[in-house]
């Protein structure tokens, strides 16, 4: 039993996150708050994002969460999704702003033109299902098959300064960083509410991870 907070700062798929945790930790309070002090308070946290990293930025600055967020970071098992990856980062090519810092590298928008194995042009922002691949062992995969598939919405993608924190890949015309972890801190690119099977067990494990 415990607490799991996800940070509303208006700029998330919040609730589906929710749902996802509720159905896989029943036993857990879970809740969605723009309340510091319950971002505080909290066992766990979960920081997810949907949008343009400028106005992630903004609104999150706007709500006076920065300092909560980045001691949550510090101090708790941490889940950062999607833009909540790419806001852990010092800078982002989107609108040319910083990120929060936590870790060093930038977060870059996928080149111009990207062609698969078979020669077909693939689309920005890389939408659907697509596999990841396995970098480092991390108790988060557990009981995940190495190369399984996820979903994923975006057009930028992180690009860490120390390639050692990279636990994980996925292929779309580039290889890139799809997840990261460091310490109490993982961060994917994907969004595990909207993976089914694969998701909720990345869930399950992260709600009973002890780093």
């Amino acid at each position: 039993m415990g607490t799991v907070a996800i940070i509303d700062y208006g700029m998330g798929n919040l609730h589906s996150v929710a749902k996802a945790v509720e159905r896989i930790a029943p036993a857990f309070q879970v809740e969605v708050t723009a309340d510091a002090a319950r971002v505080a308070a909290a066992d766990r946290v979960v920081f997810p994002g949907q949008g343009s990293m400028p106005d992630c930025m903004r609104e999150l600055d706007l709500r006076g969460l920065r300092p909560v967020v980045l001691d949550a970071a510090a101090s708790k098992p941490f889940l950062g999704i999607c833009i909540g990856l790419q806001m852990l980062f010092g800078h982002s090519d989107e609108g040319d702003v910083p990120g929060l810092g936590v870790f060093a590298g930038n977060v870059a928008r996928f080149p111009g033109e990207m062609f698969d194995a078979a020669g077909a042009r693939l689309k920005v922002p890389h939408m659907g299902w697509n596999r990841v691949y396995r970098r480092q062992p991390h108790p988060l995969w557990e009981g995940i098959p190495d190369g399984d598939r996820f979903y994923f919405v975006h057009s930028y993608c992180v690009q860490p300064a120390n390639p050692a924190m990279t636990v994980a890949e996925t292929d779309h015309g580039v290889r890139f960083t799809s997840a990261v972890g460091q310490a109490n801190i993982f961060a994917v690119q994907f969004h595990p509410e909207k993976s089914a099977r694969a998701g909720l067990r990345l869930l399950s494990n992260f709600i009973h991870w002890t780093p």
